[in-house]
């Protein structure tokens, strides 16, 4: 029986002598508590249920270097503290294609990205270095259609708001749920 393509030369044990990867780092903004809630609501209402593994969250960074967690930490927490908790503006909706989303806005927490996308920039994937349009998904992964008749009815009774942002989360990627891993304060500590 020949070897597998790609085994070839490779010791018996090649499994045991190979470090699993370690799973990616997702970085999103940390809500106020009422505001959260409203988006979880709105999530768990119209995201398929099967898909929804994961809470209501704006991400700032999809996929940061799990290997690189300490580093990382100590970044974004230096950054962090030296900020104020910030106020972000709901300035509406988005159809996404498949889905729809609220769009945010916030001065202050761009300039903060901006940051740590420069202190980042060697670990960026292609997602993480486009251009930054925060939001908050409520629905993704449905036909258009249905889609575009959530996002007509959530524009009909939409009025702007804000909402305070705290700091920042950092997860761990797990192949569809998110394990937390450290909740970073503008302003405080960890």
């Amino acid at each position: 029986m020949r070897p597998a393509i790609g085994t070839v030369g490779l010791p018996r044990h090649f499994d045991e002598i190979m470090p699993e990867p370690i799973p990616p780092l997702i970085l999103t903004l940390q809500m106020e508590e009422d505001t959260f809630l409203r988006f979880e609501e709105l999530r768990r209402r119209h995201f398929p249920e099967t898909l929804n593994k994961i809470p209501a969250h704006a991400t700032l960074f999809h996929a940061l270097p799990g290997e690189e967690e300490a580093g990382i930490t100590d970044t974004i927490d230096g950054l962090a503290r030296a900020m104020k908790p910030v106020d972000v503006s709901v300035t509406g909706l988005r159809f996404t294609g498949r889905g729809v989303a609220f769009v945010l806005d916030c001065e202050a927490l761009s300039a903060f990205r901006a940051r740590l996308a420069s202190a980042f920039e060697q670990w960026l994937t292609p997602q993480d270095r486009q251009g930054w349009r925060p939001h908050v998904t409520v629905q993704n992964k449905v036909e258009p259609e249905t889609a575009r008749t959530l996002q007509a009815d959530l524009e009909r009774d939409f009025v702007p708001f804000r909402f305070t942002a705290s700091g920042v989360l950092l997860w761990r990627y797990l192949g569809g749920p998110w394990e937390p891993r450290a909740a970073l304060l503008f302003g405080g500590s960890r």
